[in-house]
């Protein structure tokens, strides 16, 4: 398998601590083409900024997760618009959104978090990744209003929200969650998202397909997920990492002449 773009991951994570340059610099000869890691908080954004000028391949995501409304400061903005700017390789904002999942979270704050920083990918013409858990009434109520360039990661909702969320423009990426033997929801969902529309993710270290679930997950084992997507839209493994990868670059925006030195030396 070759031309792997994982559209999400989160290489600065902790499980990555004892091998992470090691395992990065493998990656292009397992296939990897490029990679966005995702930034979910502020402390995220200056590993991630070094990150991305050290691997050529990989380009990056900064924004403030739901989970980290609690502790980010009411500032945050104007640190968050200098980190993006500050590289040429931070191709999207994210990723935010909302996640009602664990209890004693605030919703008002959430939707405030996710509200600024729509506000500021508007401003600086970004798009953004959005995530949503357990909160896809809310999550599309604003989508609604907002209409941003975006995808929403790691999906898992319903045909109809799938169906909404392409009418709104934006793609959608799907995760190792559709290897699983009670991912019957993604798998109607995926049958309803146009090629052209969709992503492929790791989401890494989490969300490992099978056969590697409950394992650390990384970007070489997306041909998993590929092949299960290939089930279902009627193509092959490598048919659906070349559309993706395809549909990547353009919603990321990465120019071919971007990746002129890895197509050179692979």
């Amino acid at each position: 398998m070759n031309n792997i773009f994982d559209s999400h991951g989160h290489y600065t994570e902790s499980a990555f601590d004892a091998d992470r340059k090691e395992l990065l610099e493998s990656l292009p000869e397992k296939g990897v083409r490029n990679i966005v890691t995702v930034a979910a908080s502020l402390e995220d954004c200056p590993k991630i900024l070094q990150m991305v000028s050290e691997y050529d391949y990989i380009y990056g995501a900064l924004g403030v997760h739901p989970e980290a409304a609690d502790y980010t400061p009411e500032d945050f903005i104007q640190k968050l618009e200098e980190y993006i700017k500050s590289s040429e390789k931070i191709k999207a904002l994210g990723e935010i959104g909302l996640d009602y999942h664990y209890e004693n979270y605030s919703k008002d704050k959430q939707i405030c978090l996710f509200k600024r920083q729509l506000e500021l990918a508007k401003k600086l013409d970004m798009p953004v990744i959005i995530h949503s858990r357990n909160a896809a009434a809310d999550t599309m109520e604003i989508l609604r209003e907002y209409k941003p360039k975006g995808v929403v990661h790691c999906f898992s909702g319903s045909e109809e929200t799938a169906k909404e969320v392409i009418s709104l423009g934006m793609y959608i990426s799907f995760t190792g969650v559709l290897t699983f033997k009670n991912a019957k929801k993604a798998c109607k969902a995926l049958e309803e998202v146009p090629l052209d529309r969709l992503m492929l993710e790791t989401d890494c270290p989490y969300m490992a397909p099978e056969p590697f679930r409950g394992q650390r997950c990384d970007s070489s084992m997306i041909d998993k997920i590929a092949l299960k997507a290939g089930e279902i839209k009627g193509k092959t493994a490598q048919e659906m990492l070349d559309i993706t990868c395809e549909n990547a670059l353009k919603f990321f925006g990465i120019k071919s002449e971007e990746n002129l030195k890895f197509e050179a030396s692979h």
